[in-house]
């Protein structure tokens, strides 16, 4: 299905309204990003607009969002932020874009709170929105390309790096120089919000420079073995000593973290759409990757067939954890039907069957 008016956009962040429309913020219009440091996250392909996405109607309207104050339309307009749904707010986290103000490519170090039911009505009705924002600064929200999830009120901001200047395909010593660290970390935290006072509190961080530097990648949610409910960072880029991806991946729990080396995922190391789904009956979980980037393709024969170039594939995966905790990957026999998915979400049509978390139940589907 395609929906005509609504826009080309990667790399954004996503809520859902009570009406199930899709509210759409961030990200980037133009596509693939140049690598020539001139032309590389350009303003003008910031997406400056908030969308809203009737996927019953095929309706689409949007507003733009310079009505806002200059620090929260600054960084509504970056790519690659964290976020995460929880009720009917919408928690917007860093982002890396062009910012007027500074005239440099920045990290932004804000969390944003939006107001999804809010907004999504007051764009339909061509209203002002400028009352369902709100935003708090702590410098260690400045993370782009991470991930986050939520479980037992606390949020989990894991990977991710910070980046200031342009991006230079040549490294920082070639050309414009810029700053590249990354987290290397998972950061623990809880939002305080009573509708009006929004405030990070609890912070606490674990940093493994060997384990957890990596971007770009999936953090999915995970029902375990034992039954416990935690998160699983697959794969993502870059390992230290090569621009290659990591194979491995990492387990993350309230307790903390165990890196699986027993384990390599070879067909999907990028960010993408993604759903977890378990089976409760056989107490296996499993997690589909659309599309993206990858290191290996599996040719005809069943063999992997490695690109170290890490180009756009159609490949549609699945990894699934058994019940003894073994993991195995293994190709579907359906692709995506042209070499889309990176930077892209999984939306479902409808959360019935889904547990709090963002898994689907699969013994709750009768078909």
């Amino acid at each position: 299905m395609t929906i005509d008016d609504a826009p080309g956009v990667h790399s954004f962040s996503v809520g859902v309204d009570s009406l199930g429309r899709w509210l759409v913020i961030g990200g980037r219009m133009e596509g693939l990003h140049q690598r020539q440091p001139f032309a590389a996250f350009l303003a003008n392909d910031n997406n400056k607009n908030a969308f809203v996405i009737d996927p019953e109607t095929e309706q689409v309207w949007s507003t733009s969002l310079s009505s806002l104050p200059a620090s929260i339309f600054e960084q509504l307009q970056s790519t690659n932020q964290e976020f995460y749904q929880r009720e009917n707010q919408l928690y917007i986290i860093g982002g890396y874009g062009y910012n007027p103000t500074v005239r440099d490519h920045i990290t932004y170090s804000y969390l944003t709170s939006v107001d999804v039911g809010g907004v999504t009505d007051a764009i339909v009705n061509g209203e002002a929105i400028t009352t369902f924002f709100r935003q708090v600064s702590h410098p260690k929200m400045a993370v782009t390309g991470g991930y986050v999830g939520y479980l037992d009120s606390v949020f989990y901001l894991a990977g991710g790096q910070y980046f200031e200047g342009r991006y230079n395909s040549m490294g920082p010593n070639h050309g414009p120089r810029f700053i590249q660290e990354y987290t290397d970390a998972i950061r623990k935290f809880k939002v305080e919000d009573d509708g009006t006072n929004l405030s990070i509190v609890d912070f606490s961080e674990e940093v493994d420079a060997a384990n957890l530097h990596r971007r770009d990648y999936n953090m999915v949610p995970q029902f375990f073995p034992n039954g416990d409910l935690g998160f699983t960072m697959f794969s993502g880029v870059f390992q230290h000593d090569v621009d290659l991806p990591f194979l491995n991946s990492v387990d993350v729990f309230p307790s903390g973290y165990i890196v699986n080396n027993n384990f390599n995922q070879y067909l999907s190391q990028y960010h993408s759409a993604h759903l977890p789904i378990y089976d409760e009956a056989n107490n296996t979980m499993h997690t589909v990757f659309f599309g993206g980037l990858s290191q290996f393709t599996l040719n005809a024969n069943g063999n992997l067939v490695e690109d170290a170039n890490v180009p756009f594939v159609k490949t549609i995966s699945r990894v699934t954890r058994l019940s003894d905790g073994a993991m195995e990957e293994v190709k579907l026999d359906i692709e995506m039907p042209t070499l889309v998915g990176s930077g892209a979400e999984f939306i479902p049509h409808s959360y019935a069957s889904f547990v709090e978390s963002g898994i689907l139940e699969l013994d709750d589907i009768s078909q």
